[in-house]
């Protein structure tokens, strides 16, 4: 009988949290006899919790605080699946790793300012968001953004040479701007337009109109309204902010990001860790080097160069064995949305809704050409006996 210390406590409940789960004396007490009774080494305890908890998640019964009636089931399947099988289930068939994951089903989360991660949200997901789901939506691509350049070496304070250098790349924010005229600033806000038409940069705290007539360029990347980016100017008595340069803000590389959301399942699958993504990886490079995803984005099917298209691609696939594992048909699937246009092109009318008064229409030509879509694909079956056919709609479908 081993001597758990706290030190080994919290090790269980880490791993657990990182699934968004949280353990109770009586799990946490069947998890201590389960590695007693196996006699786990130290060196391997994290690891088994790991793939406990990872199977746990997959439940379709698993709640927040984990029961122990779930967690002994989840043990005594892994009893009855051997080790050996087990590990060549996890890392080698791409089948236990393919998830196509409808957006309804995966978790929310919200950036808290306050705590300074994320949030999970118990709001269910519609179609059609409301207004403050949309300015919460803006509001967390600037914070999460904000918080990857705070973090960014080139703008922290204490790897910089000097106080003006460290001026230059402090960020302050739109608020930060009143009564301070000719100073020089800093600002990462979202650039949008003024009802009267002017360009601003908006961030949390307020708006701040640009002039870029003294800009010559602005840095790479396109620049879109919508679109976050790091504006240096001087603000000037008019309240305006004279831009002198303009930027993307900079990437945060995957492990930096990793190693502080890792815990966060972001997808509602189960999160893994560094140390697991590098196994992954390698094994899938050397054991499945010959799995292949396609994407196709507006696949226009009231167009008929886009089945010629599709039926040369299917082709190619079959004369040089190049079966792709998913191929992922993007919208739009019409050049023109199906609300629009007369009945000879997309839609029929049918008469008048008793209830809004408005025509009823028919989109049969466009249930028509998704038809025409199924029988190629169907003509193809040395493609369908393994591929996944993953279809995702644009904004005219």
């Amino acid at each position: 009988m081993r001597l758990y210390t706290l030190e080994h406590s919290n090790q269980r409940f880490q791993v657990f949290r990182k699934y968004s789960h949280s353990l109770g004396p009586e799990a946490l007490q069947f998890l201590e006899e389960v590695l007693d009774r196996h006699e786990i080494a130290d060196e391997e305890i994290e690891s088994s919790i790991e793939t406990i908890a990872r199977e746990y998640n997959k439940q379709d019964d698993a709640a927040m605080k984990v029961s122990l009636s779930i967690l002994q089931r989840v043990y005594e399947a892994l009893q009855d699946q051997g080790p050996g099988d087990r590990a060549e289930t996890e890392l080698l068939d791409p089948e236990s790793h393919l998830y196509v994951i409808d957006a309804f089903e995966m978790p929310a989360w919200n950036w808290s300012h306050e705590r300074g991660t994320f949030e999970r949200s118990l709001i269910p997901p519609t179609m059609s968001g409301t207004a403050e789901s949309r300015i919460a939506s803006t509001r967390n691509r600037l914070h999460i953004i904000k918080q990857s350049i705070l973090r960014n070496e080139h703008f922290s304070p204490s790897t910089l040479p000097s106080r003006d250098r460290e001026h230059l790349v402090t960020l302050k924010s739109t608020k930060q701007l009143l009564g301070r005229a000719r100073e020089r600033f800093l600002l990462l806000g979202m650039l949008a337009h003024s009802m009267e038409g002017k360009l601003c940069l908006e961030d949390s705290d307020g708006t701040v109109v640009l002039d870029v007539s003294k800009l010559d360029e602005p840095g790479e990347g396109l620049y879109t309204e919508g679109c976050i980016a790091l504006v240096e100017g001087e603000y000037t008595e008019e309240g305006t902010l004279e831009v002198i340069a303009m930027g993307q803000p900079p990437c945060e590389d995957r492990e930096t990001a990793r190693s502080i959301y890792g815990h966060i399942d972001f997808l509602g699958k189960g999160s893994t860790t560094l140390l697991e993504d590098s196994n992954y990886a390698r094994r899938v490079r050397e054991e499945l080097s010959d799995t292949y995803f396609f994407f196709l984005s507006d696949v226009w099917l009231d167009n008929p160069q886009t089945f010629i298209g599709l039926q040369k691609m299917f082709d190619n696939c079959i004369e040089n064995s190049f079966i792709p594992k998913v191929i992922v048909m993007c919208g739009n699937f019409t050049s023109r949305s199906i609300m629009q246009g007369s009945g000879q092109d997309i839609q029929r009318y049918h008469g008048m809704s008793e209830f809004t008064g408005k025509c009823i229409k028919d989109s049969s030509h466009y249930t028509e050409n998704f038809d025409s879509l199924g029988q190629l694909i169907a003509s193809y079956p040395q493609i369908t006996r393994t591929t996944c056919f993953v279809f995702v709609p644009g904004p005219l479908d």
